[in-house]
């Protein structure tokens, strides 16, 4: 057992202070925690903090989202400062000048690197998406990946092997359906890692049991794009979490 634990920076009552890691008089790029939801939505009404009201607060001003960022998945989120930034940086997104980076933990060994170019259909929520087509064709959806380390525990999580194993894998997606990393992922075979719905269950409660880690290790580490009013590009990183890397410290295990 790791001495490390994680620590839910969401749930607790106290209010959590976001990280900003950009900001100047157009935008703001924050590091966005696991499990904080971006906004008010009819499917969380219990919710008690959201990143939209948080950040709100914390600068003073109004703050307008330009791209989804799932509420388990942490890392870089833009907020624009003005709706007519929020429509330029949308711009930028759609026209494909956005370029993300996310790193994940997923089961097994993921050989070398790669693309995954398999067509997603379109996951439609009960509510929200009660009026959408439900027969939609499936869509263009491209991820690139890079495996950056391996690691076999000496653990049977599956009934099928007396040893587990698992790739810390860095994420480029060429398009943006929705889930679309934990689906091309679970499609290969190697669900990241704390994924409830595409996922591996007995993997999830290992990493619960054995390292303390309630959370789904996907992050959104690196965004770089122009920037919406000089067009300058602005490039920005921040550190894989430090969770992601305990099942690889072989000599902490």
């Amino acid at each position: 057992m790791l001495t490390q634990q994680w620590v839910d920076p969401v749930n607790g009552q106290e209010r959590p202070e976001l990280n900003i890691v950009y900001q100047d008089d157009a935008i703001v790029v924050i590091d966005k925690p696991a499990g904080l939801l971006v906004h008010r939505t009819a499917l969380a009404r219990r919710e008690k903090w959201f990143a939209m009201q948080l950040l709100r607060d914390q600068i003073g001003q109004h703050v307008f989202p330009v791209h989804r960022l799932d509420r388990p998945t942490s890392g870089l989120m833009v907020f624009a400062l003005s709706a007519e930034i929020a429509t330029l940086m949308g711009d930028l997104f759609t026209a494909k000048k956005v370029n993300k980076v996310y790193h994940a933990v997923v089961r097994g060994y993921v050989q070398g690197h790669g693309r995954i170019d398999y067509p997603l259909k379109e996951e439609l929520d009960k509510i929200a998406d009660k009026l959408a087509d439900p027969d939609k064709a499936a869509q263009e959806a491209i991820t690139d990946y890079l495996c950056l380390d391996q690691i076999e525990l000496p653990f049977a999580v599956s009934k099928k092997h007396a040893t587990s194993r698992y790739s810390l894998l860095q994420l480029s997606p060429k398009t943006g359906r929705k889930h679309q990393l934990r689906r091309h992922l679970a499609h290969l075979r190697h669900p990241i890692i704390g994924d409830t719905n595409h996922g591996d269950g007995r993997q999830n409660k290992f990493f619960r049991e054995h390292f303390g880690i309630r959370r789904l290790l996907l992050a959104a580490t690196h965004l770089s794009f122009p920037h919406p009013l000089n067009n300058e590009q602005v490039s920005l990183e921040v550190p894989v979490p430090e969770c992601f890397k305990w099942p690889f410290q072989q000599n902490d295990v």
